[in-house]
C-alpha cells in the first residue's frame, strides 16, 4: 500500500479540460483573459482553439504555458479520440506558443510563418526568463518548441472533411504573423493581427500593419477569431476600432514630429481616438507611441 501510495504521488495529476466554446460546427475557442501575466492565470491571456475535422485535429495557438497547453489538450481530448495532427503557431509572442510542449508527444506538426523560428531562436531566452519571474511555478515545464514547417504566402492543410488556409502576413503586428481560415465554416483566427477590447500593441511596424488591413478585410469569412478579445465577431465589421486606433496612433505621432516634440513629450500628448476605451490602454498606448514615433521619425 506504502508503494501503491509513494507511486501515485510521483503521478501528475491530469489537467482539468480548459473551458471552451463551439463558435461554427467543429470549431472551439478559449478566450483568454484581459489580463497581464500572473501565476493565477498560468499565461493564458490570449484566444486560442482547435479545429475538428474527419481525420484530425488542428490546433491554433496553444497559450501561455505548458500548463495551459496541456488542458487544451484535454479539452481535445473531451471532444474527440482523432489525432492532434498539427500545432498552428499564429506569431512568436509568448502567450500564444508556449504551450506547444504539451503536444510534444501527440506527433503534431508544429507550423508557422516562415520567419517564426528564427525570431524564435532570438527572442525564445528573454520570453522563457521574463515568463519564469512573472508565472512562477505555473510555468513548470514550458519550453519553446519551434515550427517544423514554415509559411510562405498560403498553404493549406486537410482535416478531410474540411480545409484550412493558411497565410503568411509582411510585417504587421509581429514580423511573424499568419492567419487561418476554416473554409467549411467561415472561421478566420487571426492571431494579433486583431485585437478587440483590449488595446492593439504594436511590435513590427504600425505602416505596416495599417497597410495590411485592407487586405485582410478582403479574406471571405464570416466570423473571426481575435487574438484577444471575444470568442468570435462579424467579419469584417470587428476591424474597424482597431483601425480607427492605428490610424489615430499614425496621425498623432506624425503631428509631434511634425511639431519638432520629443518623444517624451509625445508620449504624454499623443491621446486615444476620442470615444475610444481600450482595456490595459494605461501602460500599452505610451509604449505604442514609443515604437511609433520611432518608426515614423525616420520617413
Amino acid at each position: 500500500m506504502a508503494l501503491l501510495l509513494l507511486f501515485g504521488a510521483a503521478v501528475p495529476a491530469p489537467a482539468a479540460p480548459l473551458p471552451v466554446s463551439e463558435i461554427a460546427p467543429g470549431v472551439f475557442v478559449h478566450q483568454g483573459r484581459h489580463e497581464d501575466f500572473t501565476p493565477e492565470n498560468a499565461g493564458g491571456i490570449a484566444n486560442i482553439g482547435f479545429v475538428v475535422g474527419s481525420t484530425g485535429v488542428a490546433v491554433i495557438d496553444t497559450g501561455g504555458s505548458r500548463a495551459e497547453g496541456e488542458a487544451l489538450l484535454e479539452a481535445i481530448r473531451a471532444r474527440t479520440a482523432l489525432p492532434v495532427r498539427w500545432v498552428i503557431n499564429t506569431h512568436v509572442h509568448p502567450d500564444h506558443l508556449l504551450g506547444n510542449a504539451a503536444f510534444r508527444d501527440t506527433g503534431a506538426v508544429v507550423v508557422g510563418h516562415v520567419k517564426l523560428a528564427e525570431r524564435l531562436a532570438e527572442a525564445g531566452p528573454y520570453y522563457l526568463d521574463n515568463m519564469r519571474r512573472l508565472l512562477g511555478p505555473a510555468f513548470a515545464g514550458s519550453e519553446t518548441v519551434p515550427p517544423g514547417h514554415g509559411v510562405t504566402g498560403t498553404t493549406t492543410l486537410d482535416l478531410g472533411d474540411r480545409v484550412l488556409e493558411l497565410r503568411a502576413w509582411r510585417t504587421a503586428h509581429t514580423d511573424t504573423d499568419l492567419t487561418v481560415l476554416d473554409r467549411a465554416t467561415g472561421t478566420l483566427f487571426t492571431g494579433d493581427l486583431v485585437f478587440m477590447e483590449r488595446i492593439p500593441v504594436v511590435d513590427g511596424s504600425l505602416l505596416g500593419w495599417i497597410g495590411v488591413l485592407d487586405e485582410l478585410a478582403a479574406v471571405p469569412a464570416r466570423r473571426v477569431v481575435p487574438g484577444h478579445g471575444p470568442p468570435s465577431a462579424p467579419w469584417p465589421e470587428a476591424l474597424l476600432p482597431e483601425k480607427r486606433y492605428l490610424e489615430a496612433l499614425r496621425d498623432g505621432v506624425r503631428d509631434e514630429l511634425g511639431r519638432n516634440r520629443t518623444l517624451e513629450q509625445a508620449v504624454a500628448e499623443v491621446p486615444l481616438p476620442p470615444g475610444q476605451s481600450w482595456l490595459l490602454a494605461g501602460e500599452n498606448h505610451p509604449r505604442n507611441v514609443t515604437a511609433s514615433y520611432t518608426e515614423l521619425e525616420w520617413e
